[in-house]
């Protein structure tokens, strides 16, 4: 490690040290602990953190409305084992890495829709018009997660949860507006009563943002991004046994980038915008059996994304590419407990993925496949504090057959608050219908696949105030999809075009730390930090990269958090985050080089002030010092940028 990041590291180990000093090992039993707190992402059902064997990050609504953040993948940032990559402002394409896994390998999930794109070229969820809107609630799930996630979960799953309805009617709105023309609307209303509920929330977000292509190397024009986002959702009970539940997500945006000059083939001055329309939609039924002993859901799932590209570098305007991705699940979930302690989750999936390419000088295309999968996993606390976790799943997918991955994990919470957890699981990722079916695919693609645990200890002090936690980590990734160029490779001619072809070639290997400290010293004062070290490496036999880092994931990441509260209701914070350098490669020369991109701290500054208890204003400050840096290179990134804004109950 570098002495930049050995600082963030030793003032980590500060606050840790310090926060132990301070806090006295008990705690009374009347306390309210978070380890009481409920999540769903670790098991697909709700229970409590101190049974978790797994690692799990909560994100609620307030710690989301604090961080004045307006990108998902800037907020997971701020997170343990999370770093993100984009290629130039909001809206460009984002990519988000859990413990150094690949950006397909996270299984992205808003009110229970997985999000994925089957006419991408590995068919994952984009981050970069992912905004934070109406959301209310994160959970974050780190390791492989197959048993229960099926495909992508190789890195962990994101639960995303748009805000619930509240007793009675309620409404609320935000508006914001600052640096780059940048302005952010935002409304809801919903209403909840005896037997039935609903919740729509709208979000509109544009901005000139800056040049796709980074001013140091050439960039010269700005490239607007604009973003409309309507989430909803409603139940109705029937009988207090059965209920329908409806969500739905749509969001459409526009996006200027630059593009590849067709004359000198390298990132350019080079005007392209792409349109983007998704639609995700969720149509279920809630029955429960034996006094709620057995809870059952059925659910409708469909998904649709539709991408237009177009090239404004010409007059008139003209489409150069288009692609449609579509995707239903229909599924069955039950979860049995069994007696005190003891609980049972499983369920069926029936899934469909569809995509029609339309490229520019090429006929159109469509490619689909399917799948079958069923999974089961137990849960008991064998003697009192320890719960016990294990589970299996198989899967039928048409284009490589039977796939089975599985899952053990152990949480023991100790009197002394404290909790020590470990788990095994495996995590495996189907090919795309790109890399299966594009010119360049190869029908005998197998899974990637990955196989790890983790290990770790989470210490709760002076009545909760006070959260330490340190966790190991090591995944082994394998069979991992790569382009391989031709002439040259083995199967050229065979598997792929006269330009090469996707194979089964890559393996690879993460392992690291996760610290995190978290402190209410006073009434008004608060600290918080984590720190990660994440070690990739490519173990891919023969490979020019064999024992080097993996491209665009630094290996130390960090972020530290000082928040004031003073009289009147007034809240500042300092927030400090940490990228540590990262490898990359130069695609503007040939053969494409390996370059290094240098590490960077970024100081955000915030300010709130709650006027009314319906009422708040705030203002904020992000990167204040103007530091220049990269997460990918060629492209740009904000400099110092400052907004300001409002938020309202009604």
């Amino acid at each position: 490690m570098n002495t930049q990041t050995l600082r963030y590291a030793y003032a980590l180990a500060l606050c840790l040290a310090f926060s132990i000093i301070i806090a006295p090992t008990a705690r009374s039993a009347d306390s309210e602990d978070s380890l009481d707190e409920v999540v769903v992402v670790a098991s697909r059902a709700p229970e409590p953190l101190s049974k978790v064997g797994n690692s799990v990050t909560v994100l609620d609504q307030q710690a989301i409305q604090d961080s004045q953040k307006v990108d998902v993948s800037d907020l997971l940032a701020t997170t343990p084992g999370i770093t993100f990559s984009r290629t130039g402002g909001p809206g460009n394409n984002t990519g988000v890495h859990i413990r150094g896994a690949d950006s397909d390998h996270t299984i992205v999930l808003i009110d229970g829709v997985v999000l994925n794109d089957p006419s991408s070229t590995a068919g994952n969820l984009d981050f970069g018009n992912l905004l934070v809107g109406d959301i209310s609630r994160i959970e974050i799930l780190r390791g492989g997660q197959s048993t229960l996630y099926g495909s992508q979960a190789i890195g962990g799953v994101i639960n995303i949860i748009t805000t619930e309805p509240q007793p009675g009617f309620g409404a609320d709105l935000q508006a914001e507006g600052g640096s780059l023309g940048t302005a952010l609307t935002r409304a809801g209303i919903g209403e909840k009563a005896d037997n039935w509920s609903f919740r729509v929330g709208a979000t509109y977000y544009a901005t000139d943002s800056i040049p796709t292509l980074d001013e140091r190397y050439g960039g010269t024009t700005a490239d607007p991004f604009h973003d409309s986002v309507v989430s909803g959702r409603a139940t109705y009970d029937f009988t207090p046994d059965v209920q329908f539940d409806e969500r739905a997500y749509w969001t459409e945006s526009r996006n200027f980038y630059d593009g590849y000059s067709p004359i000198s083939f390298l990132l350019a001055n080079y005007p392209q915008y792409q349109d983007v329309r998704q639609l995700f939609d969720y149509t279920g039924l809630n029955f429960n059996f034996f006094d709620d002993h057995l809870k059952n859901r059925v659910a409708y799932e469909y998904t649709t994304t539709q991408h237009q590209d177009f090239n404004s570098a010409v007059d008139p305007i003209t489409q150069s590419d288009g692609y449609k991705g579509d995707n239903s699940r229909v599924e069955y979930q039950g979860t049995w407990a069994i007696f005190q302690g003891y609980q049972a989750v499983f369920g069926v999936q029936q899934e469909k993925s569809w995509s029609d390419t339309l490229i520019t000088f090429s006929p159109a295309a469509r490619a689909q496949t399917g799948q079958v999968g069923e999974y089961v996993q137990l849960q008991g606390e064998v003697i009192s504090g320890l719960t016990l976790t294990g589970g299996e799943r198989h899967d039928n997918y048409d284009s490589f057959g039977q796939h089975y991955t599985g899952q053990v994990a152990a949480a023991w919470s100790l009197p002394s608050s404290t909790v020590l957890r470990a788990s095994w699981s495996q995590g495996y990722k189907a090919p795309s219908l790109y890399q299966l079916y594009s010119p360049y695919g190869n029908p005998a693609l197998k899974p990637e696949q990955s196989t790890g645990g983790d290990g770790g200890v989470e210490q709760h002090l002076w009545n909760d105030r006070v959260t330490l936690s340190a966790t190991y980590f090591l995944t082994h990734f394998k069979n991992l999809i790569e382009f391989e160029d031709c002439p040259g490779s083995p199967l050229c001619g065979i598997a792929g075009g006269d330009f090469g072809y996707y194979a089964n070639f890559d393996r690879a290997k993460a392992s690291g730390v996760e610290l995190q400290a978290s402190a209410t010293l006073t009434s008004a004062l608060a600290i918080s930090g984590n720190y990660s070290h994440i070690k990739t490496e490519d173990e891919t036999p023969g490979s020019a990269n064999y024992g080097q880092q993996l491209f665009q994931r630094p290996e130390d990441a960090a972020n530290l958090s000082l928040s004031y509260t003073w009289p009147h209701s007034v809240k500042t914070t300092v927030e400090a985050r940490y990228g540590g350098p990262t490898l990359d490669q130069n695609f503007n020369v040939f053969p494409t080089a390996t370059v290094r991109l240098g590490g960077y701290t970024l100081l955000n500054l915030r300010v709130s002030y709650q006027m009314t208890d319906k009422l708040e204003l705030y203002a904020r400050v992000d990167n204040a010092t103007d530091k220049w840096y990269e997460t990918v290179y060629l492209y740009g990134t904000y400099g110092r940028t400052a907004f300001a804004g409002l938020r309202a109950k009604l």
